[in-house]
């Protein structure tokens, strides 16, 4: 008699995240989002652990079937983890973590980032399956800051991680690339990121002239990201100085906040670029659909990256995109945008200007932009991690 296959009813997840909105960055917002997909799913019950900005242990209900345990820490910046606090997570997180798992009959867990939220999965490896989401900074690479963070840890802590994970899921092949370049032992999926398309649209007339003036108005370049060394958001303000003195009229805008911020405003200060570059900080999620309607490109400098939300929220509005090469960039842009063959300042500004000369064409490309951007759904990133769920499973009962 031929062995049946086992039928999976509702999956019991534990998902694992030191951060989470409003807590974090691009990771926090796609774990954000991929909750949505999966509320009030009667297949699939999850309880999420996750940080807190202020000490203590609270539990929220997000919806029917899903349940946040947040473990607080001595938060200095919600968008900006200092090693001390991703120690004192790990260590907090791991004893609710035990409870959690004596508490109740979960068949798997699901980790954000290899590490720290990686390494509890590991511990308890021998009684639970994990699947970890590799997520970019989790990667060995060139982050300048996390170098010796990546030399210490790496062979000791991130590869018994990633060996013994039921499976590893990275967001681009460029991430799934330098992956395997640390690791070429393991197997690696990738699910991109997604993007919420009911949110992120174009808007529906784009102004030509100042209807005061008759002139045309400025073009309107825009970066979203964590002011980080990463970002090398000097080379958009470099590229913008160039733009401007070769009698281009444009107006740069650089959203988000980060180490480099009080840094980069010194920066335009002393170029006097005050009229032409403007930081605003970070500006809350809610607000976001509408910066990205008012302005015209969305230009990118970072040298890594597992896959832009940035990028594809400023595609799903129509913003053609000027970008330097790096991870996730090749599945991103093709008839929607420029990628630079090296990053200079230079190029950048060459992109853009060949934009700004060619409006015509510029509408064409915002087009395929919006177009391109309705590949990536969260429902369809959802539906691929769900079937991964199911597979996990199945082979592990």
């Amino acid at each position: 008699m031929g062995s049946q296959a086992i039928v999976v009813a509702q999956i019991n997840l534990l998902m694992l995240n030191y951060e989470f909105p409003p807590i974090g960055g691009g990771a926090a917002n796609a774990h954000l989002c991929l909750l949505k997909q999966y509320a009030d799913n009667t297949d699939l019950k999850v309880d999420v652990l996750t940080s807190a900005q202020t000490p203590g242990f609270f539990e929220e209900r997000f919806c029917k079937n899903i349940t946040i345990f947040r473990v607080g820490v001595h938060k200095k910046n919600l968008h900006f983890w200092r090693k001390i606090e991703v120690l004192e997570w790990l260590a907090k997180a791991q004893l609710h973590y035990r409870k959690l798992l004596r508490e109740n009959d979960y068949d798997l867990v699901h980790a954000f980032f290899g590490f720290p939220a990686g390494w509890l999965c590991y511990r308890s490896a021998k009684k639970l399956p994990y699947i970890i989401s590799l997520r970019g900074s989790d990667v060995p690479g060139e982050h300048a800051r996390l170098k010796l963070y990546y030399k210490v840890l790496g062979p000791w802590v991130f590869k018994p991680i990633w060996r013994n994970a039921a499976a590893l899921v990275a967001c681009s092949e460029g991430l799934k690339k330098r992956a395997l370049s640390f690791l070429p032992s393991v197997a690696i999926d990738v699910i991109p990121n997604g993007v919420e398309l009911d949110r992120f649209y174009p808007p529906e007339t784009a102004s030509k002239q100042d209807e005061v003036s008759g002139h045309p108005l400025p073009l309107k370049l825009l970066t979203v990201g964590r002011l980080s060394v990463t970002k090398r958001m000097e080379m958009l303000i470099d590229a913008a100085q160039i733009l401007h003195e070769d009698g281009c009229n444009v107006r740069l805008t650089i959203v988000g906040g980060g180490a480099f911020e009080q840094k980069l405003k010194q920066l335009v200060s002393e170029r006097n670029l005050s009229d032409i570059v403007e930081i605003t900080g970070r500006i809350e999620s809610e607000g976001m659909p509408q910066v990205y309607r008012q302005n015209d490109v969305f230009v990118s400098a970072s040298m890594q990256e597992g896959m832009s939300n940035a990028m594809l929220e400023a595609m799903a509005s129509g913003l053609p995109i000027v970008t330097t090469r790096c991870e996730g960039v090749e599945e991103l842009i093709a008839d929607n945008g420029i990628v630079t063959d090296e990053a200079q300042p230079g190029q950048i500004a060459n992109a853009v200007k060949k934009l700004a000369e060619t409006p015509n064409a510029r509408t064409e490309i915002s087009v395929a932009a919006r177009k391109r951007a309705e590949k990536y759904s969260w429902k369809s990133v959802a539906e691929r991690y769900l079937s991964h769920y199911r597979n996990i499973v199945e082979t592990t009962t």
